[in-house]
């Protein structure tokens, strides 16, 4: 499916009729859930007054999911006479532009759901179908002026691991067997998501950042989307963990699934949860390696994939703490371009 979204880009003469001096810098840090955005928001929140100061404000969910973007991705709706669509594009332009009146430099959007929900992929057997056509959206309530997107990625088979344990700890049910082998089978990977994103803001830098390099270091993350120094307080933070096996198990009971219907994965392994075997999880592993491999020659030029120097590790390997503690966090140019055209994957 292919989405047509305009976006008209204010020219400046009226920007500074708007009483606004220079143009902000919009950057969106758009997760992906369940790469460590909970805790990077937190340390955002942390830091807020700090960040202000040196010019850069925060848009997070404590703020957004009070209403924002309410209607922003909803199939076009009329309600009352009123396009909940372009009220939502409404909102985000007043928003931002009070923001841009008050002297901020850079706004910083992090916002998982900005992308899709988890549960959404989990349904569809595959990575953010629709992230081409939200980014073009959002593009258009941001005017086209969406300067940088920061994005973390995850091996695939935690990720897929951590999205199905989250959301058992939530109260949904386990994926079947049938449902794990089809999202096991999915040849898209995050090559295709961030392709997607390129294709709704070619405007748009676009940087990868590897969940297992920049874990736990929220200040890293930070300075990868705003360039600037960032503070410590609050960096190491890891919050919103996944639930262990046994957490699961109990959950399950607890919702009604007698102990001897539990899947086996839940029964035969204490150690680190996942609901593939051995063969579906080398193989989304080695998507994985082909999508760092893209990314490290390169990427087609759509995206740049940002190493942490200071962080030493081996391979895709996560810090010790990581290890024993099981799965963590959720759920983290020219303006030239006036039109869009985006591919919801």
């Amino acid at each position: 499916m292919t989405a047509v979204i305009i976006s008209m880009r204010l020219p400046v003469a009226a920007l500074l009729h708007k009483g606004i001096a220079r143009l902000m810098d919009i950057i969106l840090h758009i997760g992906a859930h369940r790469t460590g955005t909970t805790s990077f928001q937190h340390y955002l929140r942390g830091n807020r007054a700090r960040l202000v100061d040196d010019g850069t404000g925060v848009w997070e969910p404590q703020m957004m999911r009070q209403g924002l973007l309410d209607g922003l991705f909803a199939k076009p709706r009329i309600l009352n006479g009123r396009d909940l669509q372009r009220k939502a594009m409404g909102r985000v332009r007043v928003r931002a532009t009070q923001a841009e009146r008050t002297g901020i430099e850079r706004l910083l959007v992090s916002e998982e759901n900005m992308i899709g929900a988890p549960r959404a992929c989990l349904r569809a057997a595959m990575l953010y179908p629709a992230i081409g056509e939200r980014m073009a959206r959002l593009d258009a309530a941001f005017e086209g002026r969406i300067t940088r997107v920061v994005m973390n990625i995850r091996a695939l088979d935690l990720w897929w691991s951590s999205v199905a344990a989250y959301g058992v700890g939530r109260g949904h049910e386990m994926p079947d067997e049938a449902r794990i082998a089809t999202v096991a089978a999915s040849k898209r990977s995050w090559r295709d998501v961030i392709t997607d994103v390129a294709g709704a803001l070619p405007q748009a830098e676009i940087k990868i950042l590897p969940f297992e390099t920049f874990v736990g270091q929220a200040d890293k993350v930070l300075m990868q989307a705003t360039g600037r120094a960032a503070p410590a307080n609050h960096a190491a933070s890891w919050l919103n963990r996944s639930p262990d096996t046994a957490t699961m198990r109990q959950k399950m009971i607890d919702n009604g699934v007698p102990a001897d219907n539990l899947p086996d994965h839940l029964t035969q392994n204490e150690k680190r949860w996942t609901p593939f075997t051995l063969e579906q999880g080398a193989n989304l592993r080695e998507a994985y390696a082909d999508d760092i491999m893209w990314l490290t020659a390169g990427a087609d030029g759509l995206a740049t994939l940002t190493e942490d120097s200071s962080h030493k590790r081996a391979g895709f390997s996560l810090p010790v703490g990581a290890l024993t503690k099981g799965q963590f966090h959720d759920q983290q140019n020219p303006h030239r371009f006036q039109g869009r055209l985006a591919q919801t994957g």
